[in-house]
């Protein structure tokens, strides 16, 4: 626990995650985008993957502090890559019908309310969130030894 307040599995996973959104929000103010920050918290896809920032920094900080050769590593490992590999195929493939279909429904001018397409996460993403969550696992792990 850090000052007996939060413990450092919890702390990397809400930097990490916290870090990606705001990362996304600076990127979009780049591109002159009109979201504000409070969105970006709750967007899913873009750059970088929350999702894979949050859970390679919650196994770096479970593989520096307690190990790789624990039960804990290998399963916070197996979860961490089935988290992005969800991210990458399958939120993905559905974000990619959901345009499809909304599409479909704008070309044939149905009277329904469009659905939802959350978007998913390419590669790139994935790859650049899995680092970010690396490098904060890794700050986290040194500032709470």
């Amino acid at each position: 626990m850090i000052g007996g307040l939060i413990s450092p599995y919890i702390l990397t996973t809400l930097l990490a995650w916290f870090s990606a959104h705001l990362i996304k929000y600076l990127i979009s103010q780049i591109r002159k985008e009109k979201r504000s920050l409070r969105s970006h918290l709750f967007i899913s896809g873009g750059m970088p993957s929350a999702h894979s920032a949050a859970v390679v920094s919650m196994v770096t900080v479970i593989g520096l502090k307690d190990g790789i050769d624990t039960g804990l590593f290998g399963l916070a490992l197996l979860f961490a890559s089935i988290v992005m590999y969800d991210a990458m195929k399958v939120r993905r493939s559905t974000g990619e019908q959901g345009i499809a279909l909304q599409d479909i429904i704008k070309r044939l001018k149905i009277d329904i309310k469009l659905p939802r397409a959350a978007k998913g996460h390419t590669p790139i993403e994935v790859g650049f969130g899995a680092v970010l969550g690396l490098v904060i696992g890794v700050i986290v792990f040194l500032a709470t030894k």
